[in-house]
């Protein structure tokens, strides 16, 4: 939690450095780092700016203190933090606004690894897909595998790179074009190529950067930018929303920035994972009891690319007991099983919305009750596909949807 200061006291100086030390910093910069009383940074941006730390150099401890303690402690003494390049993206700076204030600081940022990987390679920074994958899981770059994409993504040691790039072959896109830019800025700096099925580079510098050309093959696994997924991208059992009425499902859940989602009877978990697909800052939890599309949810959200859905094994309504409040919530599976409702309503936020589908007809006469009760929207779902039929083609209908839909006053 932040707290209030004098808004003109600007005790902490946070100073992007590059792989060039002291020879690529401003003259501000310098004397920000040398009349400090403290200097905190990693070890390595310590050794970069070591001639002009005059005062006490302090290395983040380990593990790191994400609540900054030690900084926070020296509020009002002349204080300078070292981050990597722009300390805003991806960096230490976003940590510290959450304890420290704004006006308590002065950034100086210097330029970020994208922006030097996009110099190096002639790229046109905002027409790049960027993604830190440091300390993330790699599966976290599916999304952003398209024809024809440029990717710039952090990465977390010397071996990510060839792990990313057997992902990216295994995945369909073999002939996609791999640049790994090794200690960009420093005297270390070295570019390599390869193609992501058949790299081959070795002694990776651990600071390195990974930029990539997609291309694709006609089997590519390429997850469309729109609701509605295939449902063969999805594991499943045949508990899951089809691909038609997932669509419109979505569309009523609405999704806006950041809220987080209660997925109650998961099946597959594919209403969960496209939810978290619409935005990186969308949060979704998936409840199921069964074991094995438990585990099934899992190898889906990484699949996917949504290796952060957070996965309740268990029944509900017991199983929602702690869970954070929701902002929208989805019934699929097990709704009528007694208090299931009762606990969703009871959790959601006010504010927040509430969607459900039936297909059994005691799962709609509970709809069509909460409907009579609550109000809401009542929605009839129903999808025909081109059969065989003998030698000829018809019409064959899959079992209709009901969908109650409804905003918590």
């Amino acid at each position: 939690m932040t707290t209030s200061s004098n808004p003109e006291q600007k005790w902490l100086t946070v100073v992007g450095i590059g792989e060039d030390g002291v020879a690529g910093l401003g003259d501000e910069a310098k004397r920000a780092i040398s009349g400090a009383t403290h200097v905190f940074g990693g070890k390595r941006h310590l050794a970069l700016a070591a001639e002009l730390i005059r005062g006490e150099a302090r290395p983040w401890p380990s593990p790191f203190d994400s609540e900054m303690h030690d900084v926070v402690a020296l509020r009002g003494k002349n204080v300078c933090v070292l981050a990597s390049g722009d300390p805003f993206l991806h960096g230490v700076g976003v940590t510290l606004a959450r304890v420290v204030p704004s006006s308590e600081m002065r950034v100086l940022p210097a330029p970020s690894a994208f922006s030097l990987a996009a110099s190096r390679l002639g790229w046109a920074l905002q027409d790049v897909e960027t993604i830190s994958l440091h300390g993330h899981a790699i599966d976290m770059i599916r999304p952003l595998l398209q024809p024809g994409a440029r990717i710039i993504a952090l990465t977390s040691d010397g071996e990510a790179p060839a792990a990313i790039a057997r992902l990216v072959a295994a995945s369909g896109f073999g002939a996609s074009r791999l640049t790994v830019l090794e200690a960009l800025g420093g005297e270390n700096e070295q570019i390599k190529r390869a193609q992501a099925d058949g790299f081959n580079l070795e002694n990776i510098n651990p600071l390195n950067v990974l930029a990539l050309e997609i291309e694709s093959s006609p089997q590519a696994r390429i997850l469309p930018l729109a609701s509605g997924l295939a449902d063969d991208l999805f594991e499943h059992d045949g508990q899951i929303t089809k691909r038609e009425i997932r669509a419109v499902t979505l569309s009523t859940l609405a999704p806006r920035r950041g809220e987080l989602l209660w997925d109650i009877g998961a099946g597959s978990g594919s209403i969960s994972i496209e939810w978290m697909l619409c935005h990186p800052s969308l949060r979704a939890i998936a409840i199921e009891h069964n074991a094995d599309r438990a585990e099934r949810i899992e190898r889906n959200a990484s699949a996917c690319g949504v290796p952060g859905l957070t996965i309740v094994r268990g029944a509900a309504p017991e199983a929602l007991a702690g869970l954070p409040v929701p902002d929208v919530i989805f019934i699929g599976g097990g709704g009528s099983e007694t208090g299931v409702f009762d606990a969703a309503i009871a959790a959601l936020r006010s504010g927040g919305r509430l969607v459900a589908n039936a297909v059994t007809l005691e799962m709609e006469t509970l709809l069509l009750s909460r409907h009579a009760a609550h109000g809401g929207d009542l929605l009839r779902l129903q999808v025909s596909r081109a059969a065989p039929v003998g030698s000829m083609t018809g019409w064959r209908p899959a079992m209709p949807v009901t969908q109650w839909s409804w905003v918590k006053p």
